[in-house]
C-alpha cells in the first residue's frame, strides 16, 4: 500500500492516535520484509503471498481508523466549546440598563441549572444598578446548541417604579451569543489590534485595582474591541480578551456568509442579526412573545429567574423543522 508520509507524521502528532501509528510502522516493516522475502526469494513467494496480503489488510484498517479519529478531532474542534455572553442597553434609559441587567441574569441562572461553569469578564454598571454593557463566559458542549438563538434585540413593555403615572415604558436591551472554538475559522492579523492596559474596576481585591491587569484589544479595520479585567493577571487578561475578540470577529464574518444566502433561508427562525427584534417580554400581560416563531409563554417572571427552558425547547424545534435553518 501507498504510504502518504505527511499524514503519518500527522498520525504521530496526535495523542489519540500516537500508540496506532507506532504499531503502524512495526507491522509496515513486517510487511516490507514480506515483500523482500518474496522478491528474493521464488520459492517463498508462494508462502509469503497470505502473510502479505493479511499484513496489507491489517495495516489499511489502522490507516482508516487513524484517519477517522483525526477527523473526528477536527470536527470537535469545531465545535463551540462554550459562548461569549454579551447584553447591551438599548433605548430607555435606566429602565433598559436594568433590563439588559435582568436578562443577565436570566442566562446566568440558566447556566446554573444546566451547570455550567460562567465566568464574568466585563461588566459596565449604571447607577441605577443596571448595565450598560456586560460579558460573560458560559461553558459548556451544550451551551451555543440551546442560547443560539437569543442574539438580537430583546424588548420590555412595563411600568417602570419611578413612573407616577402609570404608564407603560417601552425598553430594549441587545443579547449577542458568539461561539468559542479551541480553533478558530478565521485568521486575524495581530498588527491591526492595539493594546491598552488599565485598572480594573469592579470586585477583585486590592491587586487588580492597584495594578493595571485589565486588558483592551481594539481591532482597528472593524472598529471592534473588548475588555477583559476578571483575572489578576495581565497575561491571562490579554490571551481572554483575544479570545473574545476572536468570537465577535468569527461571529461578523458568519453574519456575512449567512447575508450572502439570505434569499433560500426563508425557513430560518433569525438571521443573527443583532439589529433585529426578536422577543418582547410584556409584563402587564405576563407575556412573552417571539417574533420569529409567533409562539407565547405567560410566564414572565419565571423566565427572568432563569426557567428558559420552554423557550429554548421551542427554538430548537422551531430551527429543526426550518428549511436552511443554521
Amino acid at each position: 500500500m501507498e504510504i502518504d508520509k505527511q499524514k503519518l507524521e500527522e498520525f504521530h502528532q496526535y495523542n489519540k492516535t500516537q500508540f496506532l501509528a507506532s504499531q503502524f510502522e512495526s507491522e509496515l516493516v513486517k510487511l516490507t520484509e514480506a515483500q523482500e522475502l518474496a522478491d528474493s526469494d521464488p520459492e517463498m513467494a508462494e508462502l509469503a503471498v497470505e502473510e502479505i496480503a493479511q499484513l496489507t489488510k491489517q495495516l489499511q484498517d489502522q490507516w482508516d481508523e487513524m484517519d477517522k479519529i483525526v477527523e473526528s478531532n477536527k470536527e470537535e474542534e469545531k465545535k463551540p466549546y462554550g459562548v461569549m455572553l454579551e447584553v447591551r442597553a438599548g433605548a430607555g434609559g435606566d429602565e433598559a440598563s436594568l433590563f439588559a441587567a435582568e436578562l443577565a441574569g436570566m442566562y446566568l441562572k440558566y447556566a446554573e441549572v444546566q451547570g455550567w461553569p460562567t465566568i464574568r469578564n466585563n461588566v459596565s454598571a449604571t447607577e441605577a444598578g443596571g448595565y450598560k454593557e456586560a460579558s460573560f463566559e458560559i461553558m459548556g458542549s451544550l451551551v451555543y446548541d440551546d442560547l443560539r438563538y437569543e442574539t438580537g434585540v430583546h424588548r420590555v413593555q412595563r411600568i417602570p417604579a419611578t413612573e407616577k403615572q402609570g404608564r407603560i415604558h417601552t425598553s430594549t436591551a441587545s443579547v449577542a451569543i458568539l461561539p468559542m472554538r479551541k480553533k478558530p475559522t478565521i485568521e486575524i492579523n495581530l498588527s491591526d489590534i492595539d493594546t491598552e492596559f488599565s485598572r480594573a474596576g469592579g470586585a477583585g481585591g486590592q491587586n487588580v485595582n492597584k495594578v493595571e491587569t485589565a486588558v483592551r484589544l481594539v481591532h482597528r479595520p472593524t472598529g471592534i474591541d473588548v475588555r477583559s479585567e476578571n483575572d489578576r493577571s495581565q497575561l491571562k487578561n490579554r490571551i481572554k480578551a483575544m479570545e473574545l475578540l476572536t468570537a465577535k470577529l468569527e461571529a461578523i464574518f458568519e453574519e456575512e456568509q449567512a447575508a450572502k444566502h439570505a434569499a433560500v433561508r426563508k425557513g430560518q427562525i433569525g438571521t443573527g442579526d443583532r439589529s433585529e427584534k426578536i422577543r418582547t417580554y410584556n409584563f402587564p400581560q405576563n407575556r412573552i412573545t417571539d417574533h420569529r416563531i409567533k409562539e407565547s409563554w405567560h410566564t414572565v417572571e419565571a423566565t427572568l429567574a432563569g426557567s428558559l427552558g420552554p423557550i429554548v425547547d421551542a427554538m430548537k424545534a422551531a430551527a429543526a423543522a426550518g428549511d436552511e435553518v443554521e
